[in-house]
């Protein structure tokens, strides 16, 4: 229940099932930040499943981002998170609304954020969620959730997928208050980019997040999850640069950061190993989500296709040139040569390398390796992720972006991350900063942003973001460009190229010794 108070508190209070919490008013908003959604995963809690809050007396300010979880920053492109306390209560939510109405009953989206698994926090500026929430008249929630070793490495005598129960704890925790904060429970979305479009799929295909949202938005779905093997062999490794094994015994009294720097000392040499992690090694991210056989039972794409989620309203789509902001980031944008291309369609390629060259006869070298990294990473993977819902007889929207962001003279194309500014509307903050060169957003850039909350937010209130859904007979998506326009999928070349493949957990190709 929300706590009555004068008109006009700027201050609103609300209680939640562990006690009350005080916000701010800003903009019009009702704004509370660093909400506990479980105890610190530290101490005897360490690399268990989350658990409930412990509850407080008294009123909680609610004034400040929670602290970011241990993390890698090392990403060329971002920065730190900003200035917030210190501590490890990691597991925090943040709440914008119109009003902490429980009669209000709006929608309620719940942002999961990006960053590869292992870096990413809810109080990044890159996610201030005021503008969705204005925009739609409706409530939303951010969260954190454990990252790198703590939330994804294997550790033996710890549940899989921590980051992920994490997120599953979020969403109980939804269900239990947003009521109070003016959200209707029973409308309830989640979204997510990037990696947080992975754990979107995932949440769409475990069992413990059953019921705990009514529709789903994914945006650029990442095809990387890990066989139980694979995720055993890299945990190993993981370990062994502490000089320690893979066991909860071992690693429970290191410092979360020690458990960062091994991840760091892991990546570089990630690519050295083909021969063992097949298309895993060159990602330098030795995290994902593990298909367990428990908490994710089978990958997203076969629960998606037996009808697993079947009731739940999906939205999904990807980026045109995805893979550039990697190779912007790695300063090669424009030219990678025939070695790595060769490399690289050889690896990713489902009909192999010459499948690809004979589908795209003019394509040069370096656009044979934007392309071929792009569609196996993201674009297929959200694709295929639309087809199976559809085959287990679910709903689903499709998108594409292809504006172009407006830095370089428009070289980094519709790249990855670029939905991000977009929807949001923040575009000084984080990888925004590289997208858009630090300049204003021009009108046309305010326009499409527009389009973009509208779209969302509509798909939130209605399910239907105001183009036709997805089928396998017109394949009608929704092109987001300066008009957007409702076409066929423009890479209709590459569907054709993946149309059989499955994208199924990542195996481990041989182990060590």
């Amino acid at each position: 229940m929300t706590i009555p108070g004068p008109a006009e508190s700027v201050e609103p209070v609300v209680r939640t099932s562990a006690g009350a919490v005080r916000g701010r008013t800003e903009d019009g908003l009702a704004v509370f930040r660093g909400i506990p959604f479980a105890q610190p995963p530290v101490g005897e809690a360490r690399f268990a499943a989350p658990r409930r809050p412990r509850p407080w007396d008294g009123v909680r300010d609610a004034y400040a981002f929670g602290p970011p979880p241990p993390q890698d920053l090392g990403v060329a492109g971002t920065v730190g998170p900003p200035d917030v306390p210190e501590g490890d209560d990691w597991l925090t939510v943040n709440v914008w609304t119109p009003a902490p109405d429980p009669a209000a009953r709006r929608p309620v989206m719940v942002w999961i954020h990006g960053g590869a698994y292992k870096m990413g926090h809810s109080g990044s500026p890159a996610y201030d969620a005021r503008r969705i929430a204005a925009d739609g008249d409706l409530v939303v929630v951010t969260l954190n959730y454990r990252l790198g070793m703590e939330g994804f490495a294997h550790i033996e005598g710890a549940p899989a997928n921590r980051g992920l129960l994490d997120q599953v704890a979020a969403l109980v925790w939804v269900q239990d208050n947003i009521a109070a904060f003016g959200g209707d429970p029973g409308r309830v979305t989640i979204f997510g980019e990037s990696a947080g479009a992975g754990s979107v799929a995932a949440l769409l295909a475990m069992p413990r997040a059953a019921g705990l949202f009514r529709r789903a938005v994914a945006q650029s779905v990442p095809g990387t999850f890990f066989s139980t093997e694979l995720a055993r062999d890299i945990g190993t490794d993981l370990a062994a640069e502490l000089g320690l094994r893979p066991t909860v015994a071992d690693l429970s009294d290191i410092a979360p950061d020690q458990l960062v720097k091994a991840g760091q000392a892991l990546a570089p040499k990630m690519p050295g190993n083909v021969a063992r992690w097949g298309q895993a090694a060159p990602t330098i991210t030795p995290y994902a989500p593990v298909v367990d056989g428990e908490f994710l039972p089978v990958a997203p794409w076969q629960a998606l296709a037996t009808g697993a989620a079947r009731d739940v309203e999906l939205m999904v789509g990807h980026n045109r040139d995805e893979n550039r902001l990697f190779t912007a980031l790695a300063g090669r944008l424009g030219e990678v040569g025939e070695d790595r291309a060769g490399a690289a369609l050889r690896l990713y390629a489902p009909g192999g390398e010459a499948a690809y060259r004979a589908a795209f006869p003019e394509a040069s070298a370096n656009d044979l390796y934007e392309r071929v990294q792009t569609d196996w990473l993201f674009a297929m993977p959200s694709l295929h992720l639309a087809e199976a819902h559809l085959a287990g007889g679910g709903r689903a929207h499709v998108y594409e972006l292809t504006w172009p962001a407006p830095a370089f003279g428009g070289a980094l194309g519709a790249c990855h991350a670029l939905d991000i500014p977009l929807l949001f509307g923040g575009f000084q903050a984080d990888l925004a900063r590289l997208q858009f060169g630090g300049a204003e957003p021009s009108e046309e850039a305010l326009a499409l942003s527009s389009r973009f909350r509208a779209s969302w937010t509509a798909f939130a209130r209605t399910g239907d973001p105001g183009w036709p859904a997805y089928d396998t007979r017109r394949r009608l998506v929704q092109v987001l460009d300066t008009e957007p326009t409702v076409a066929p999928y423009p890479e209709e070349t590459s569907r054709r190229l993946w149309e059989g493949h499955e994208f199924t957990p990542l195996p481990l190709l041989r182990a060590e010794g």
